[in-house]
């Protein structure tokens, strides 16, 4: 008899037992393929770009979805304890809008311990029943998506949940009602949350006062919500196990409360940017474990009288005191705070030179602008500077920057503008690899620009309003997003290296000696959105190639001596013709955010942008580089441009200024420029136009200044619709030959009644007309009687008579 084989029958056991273990439940399979099904009915209608990526494209009905990407098993019998669906529709256009019902596959997986699905726009109610099932979720993660309401109670009964992250997902409203006592209860008592996460919401009051329930809570982020209550009084005593608590950015009121000194356990605190007002309490530095101390931006106020009362503490690593109403010179009770590496000290009265105590300490961020410190920076700042930020904008520094300051090799922002620094531009500048901002401007440097074409990150960089002179130099990095170099002396045309920078969104050149005529090559610099040539001596006429930049919102040429007409085609400039949807800056925020992240909270603290300045509305304004992406020009004013306004003008709806004042325009203005929807400010005026103002302006909804001086309109004013109701200013009208209306206070002509003479002939006619009539019918009508009184025998005709007349005679 054949022996058995051990082998063949444990692989046999291992087959029949073994193997189904490390296959996740049919169930959670099923589930999770329907979940994918509605997935794919959403995207089969969308568009995808090079950016788009299938995270779900392993999922098959062939193969365990243990072994599926974004899908974590574990246990024996493997069962799907974690989802990672993150950012499911980057890189796909439109944006779809999902229902928050397409959760409800997942709602079957009951093993489930960690789900993240942040990111994916999902509009809707959070479905508290459905997330009632995962009673085993240790961490949900919602953050970024676009949720109905507020917070479904059901949440924060999951008996296992640790941690909650609903960041920037639309949310309103607070936990319960004023009057749901009992849920507060049951919540406070069955809750094991320990970290809450719900920055960038539309929370209001009674969230803050809700949350004080959640007695474990260890991390509490309410930023960036709509809450303008006082702190609470007794916050020390309802949460005793808090390490970190963000209330920041916000609308918060009154002072910080004294209770407060009972959160021992406390590591950050993040106070700044409400309207706190009191005294800055100094107890606040007696926390032993704290790190991160933020209270700037408030209405708070340092107590300049404290010298060293201050202990030092040994953990404290970054102190942010913008706008406390520190004077003087800086506190020496800094220097014993030895942890420190980020400090903030900018929107003070501070003044003096920095001190060589403050100098030699190791910053890695260090923040001082807007004060009234003066003297040369000391060479040492940047042999000790840490890899980091540095922003001294706004004060009174003078001198050369020190020959050294490449020292600083990992330095990523520099800020130094509107100072009196003077002198070249240091050459080992260019060994600060790590640069991403680098700003000069309004300064008094001169000299050569150093060669920064070998970076690779540098994508910010202002020259601009200093003493810097010859060609336009390009030896910048590829990479470049943002070049300023106006307001200086530099001469001659635009060189043809420009377009090796292919990144190009913003170039400013104005206020130089720039001249010759605007190249073709500008419109190889696709991404151009913002370009600013004015007031230089550019001649020539406009090439056509610069209206077929898709990209270009905002182009100012005014002020120089263009000839020739307006480009007749204006289509391909589609950023001035959709309405703009982009980020809040121009710069994109994965590339020039320039917070601070220090930290594993990583609260920003935003380093500002120069204004964009632009003659808006008849004055010259700064718009801030955060707002850019709303704004849409075209400002050709002061040039020697002639011929007639191109029709194709007005198909640039998203403009909200059009300047082409002061050229030698002649014709009439298109009609077609009542279809600019988002105009608000219209300026045709010293120009030669004739005809009449088109009735199409009245469309113009958004319309708040129009002014056509100094033509040679006629004809009445447009009166209805904007042009009625807004308020008009009449020398907007002067100086043409006949313009009219209640504008301004003219009247316009009436109807020409008929002449008195025409009237009398008229009567004469007629009166002849009449006694004609009267001779003409009295015969007329005298026969007509005659023949019906013999029709009905009034009159009777003798008999004829047989006697015979003699012959009559004729007449001699």
């Amino acid at each position: 008899m054949e022996r058995p084989r051990p082998l063949l029958t444990f692989f046999s056991f291992f087959s029949f037992f073994f193997l189904p273990c490390l296959s996740c439940p049919e169930y959670q399979k099923e589930a999770l393929l329907q979940f994918k099904s509605s997935i794919l009915g959403i995207t089969s209608s969308l568009n995808y770009s090079s950016d788009y990526y299938d995270q779900l494209q392993s999922w098959n009905s062939s193969s365990s979805c243990c072994g599926w990407l974004e899908v974590e098993c574990r246990g024996i019998p493997r069962v799907v304890i974690a989802l990672y669906l993150t950012n499911l529709f980057t890189g796909l256009s439109p944006q779809p809008q999902v229902e928050s019902t397409i959760l409800a596959p997942l709602f079957h997986i009951r093993s489930l311990k960690n789900l993240s699905i942040s990111n994916n726009n999902i509009h809707g109610e959070i479905p508290g029943v459905g997330f009632a099932n995962l009673s085993n979720l240790v961490l949900l993660d919602m953050l970024g998506n676009n949720f109905k309401g507020s917070i479904p109670p059901q949440l924060f009964r999951l008996p296992h949940l640790r941690e909650l992250y609903l960041d920037d997902s639309s949310l309103t409203g607070k936990l319960f009602p004023d009057d749901e006592e009992t849920e507060k209860y049951a919540i406070s008592s069955t809750s094991k949350l320990q970290v809450l996460s719900l920055s960038g919401n539309k929370f209001s009051d009674g969230m803050l006062l809700s949350i004080l329930c959640l007695k474990g809570l260890e991390f509490l982020d309410l930023s960036h919500n709509d809450l303008s209550i006082e702190i609470p009084t007794e916050i020390g005593n309802y949460l005793p196990n808090i390490s970190t608590l963000v209330l920041s950015n916000n609308r918060l009121t009154g002072g910080i409360p004294s209770s407060m000194r009972r959160l021992s356990k406390l590591e950050s605190l993040f106070l700044h940017n409400n309207l706190l007002t009191g005294e800055i309490p100094t107890w606040l530095f007696d926390f032993k474990g704290l790190t991160d101390l933020y209270v700037g931006g408030n209405r708070l106020i340092w107590n300049n009288s404290v010298t060293m009362e201050i202990a030092p503490n040994p953990s404290l690593r970054h102190l942010y005191l913008k706008s406390c109403g520190l004077v003087g010179e800086i506190p020496k009770w800094i220097s014993n705070q030895t942890a420190l590496r980020f400090l903030d000290l900018s929107k003070n009265n501070l003044r003096g030179e920095l001190p060589e105590w403050f100098v030699e300490m190791r910053f890695e961020g260090l923040i001082q602008s807007d004060n009234e410190f003066t003297g040369s920076l000391s060479p040492r700042l940047f042999s000790r500077l840490s890899p980091g930020v540095l922003a001294l904008s706004r004060n009174n520094f003078s001198g050369e920057l020190p020959k050294n300051i490449g020292f600083a090799t990992f330095i990523w922002v520099l800020s130094l503008k509107e100072n009196n620094f003077s002198g070249p531009i240091p050459q080992s500048l260019v060994q600060c690899l790590a640069l991403q901002l680098l700003d000069l401007s309004r300064n008094r440097f001169s000299g050569h620009f150093p060669d920064f074409s070998l970076h690779r990150g540098l994508a910010y960089i202002d020259f601009s309003f200093n003493n810097f002179s010859g060609e336009v130099p390009t030896t910048f990095p590829v990479r470049t997003r943002f070049l300023a170099l106006g307001g200086n002396k530099l001469s001659g045309g635009l060189p043809f290296n420009l377009t090796n920078l292919s990144n190009l969104e913003r170039l400013e050149l104005q206020d130089n000696n720039l001249t010759g005529e605007l190249p073709n090559f500008l419109s190889r610099i696709s991404t151009l959105q913002v370009l600013n040539l004015r007031n230089n001596s550019f001649q020539g006429s406009i090439p056509q190639s610069i209206f077929n930049l898709r990209s270009l919102r905002i182009l100012d040429a005014s002020n120089n001596n263009l000839i020739g007409e307006i480009p007749q085609e204006s289509h391909s400039l589609v950023g001035m013709i959709e309405t703009p949807n982009l980020p809040s800056s121009i710069i994109q925020t994965n590339y020039l955010a320039y917070s601070i992240e220090w930290f594993s909270l990583e609260p920003q603290v935003l380093l500002d942008y120069r204004d964009l300045v632009v003659n808006w509305k008849k004055s010259k304004q700064g718009i801030s580089t955060d707002k850019l992406n709303i704004y849409t020009l075209l400002d050709l004013s002061n040039n020697d441009l002639s011929g007639q306004i191109p029709t194709s003008l007005g198909a640039l709806k998203a403009l909200k200024l059009l300047n082409i004042s002061s050229n030698k325009l002649s014709g009439k203005i298109p009609t077609s420029f009542g279809d600019l929807e988002n105009i608000e400010t219209l300026d045709l005026s010293h120009n030669k136009l004739s005809g009449s103002i088109p009735l199409t302006l009245t469309k113009l909804q958004q319309l708040t200044i129009l002014d056509v001086s100094n033509n040679e309109l006629m004809g009445p004013i447009p009166d209805g619709g904007q042009m009625g109701t807004m308020v008009l200013d009449p020398n907007y009208f002067a100086n043409n030959s006949g313009l009219c209306g209640i504008q301004i206070r003219v009247p316009c002509p009436k109807e020409q009644p008929t002449p008195p003479v025409k009237i009398e002939e008229d009567n004469q006619k007629e009166s002849w007309l009449l006694w004609e009539s009267v001779w003409i019918g009295y015969p007329i009508g005298l026969l007509l009687i005659i023949g019906i009184m013999f029709g009905i025998g009034y009159f009777t005709l003798p008999p004829p008579s047989n006697r015979q007349h003699p012959p009559q005679r004729p007449i001699r």
